[in-house]
């Protein structure tokens, strides 16, 4: 009697499908920085690119945050909306938002 395959089971499938996204969303923002200038537009902070952002310079011309469940989309679509933004530190993005750094 021959050996039967284990099938995978939808439990399965479904890890599998959250670890791709979490790589690829991973490898977007790793892209995205890259794209952005790898650093800070306002101080060159370059240290850890999880404390790196994207601000939109015009608020109203905004399709979609770049945060990661933003991170989902093509990578064309994705460079389309960074053109619209700056690359900038934690720090700095809320001096931006206080009022206290001008873009």
């Amino acid at each position: 009697m021959p050996l039967r395959k284990e099938k995978r089971t939808y439990a399965d499938r479904a890890e599998y499908m959250k670890t791709a996204v979490v790589k690829r969303r991973k490898k977007l923002k790793d892209m995205a920085i890259e794209y952005g200038g790898g650093k800070c537009q306002v101080c060159g902070y370059d240290r850890c690119k999880r404390a790196l952002s994207f601000h939109h310079k015009e608020p109203s011309q905004k399709d979609f945050g770049l945060s990661s469940r933003g991170l989902t989309r093509s990578w064309e679509k994705t460079k389309i909306e960074i053109d619209k933004c700056i690359l900038v530190c934690a720090n700095c993005h809320m001096e931006i938002h206080e009022g206290m750094v001008n873009i």
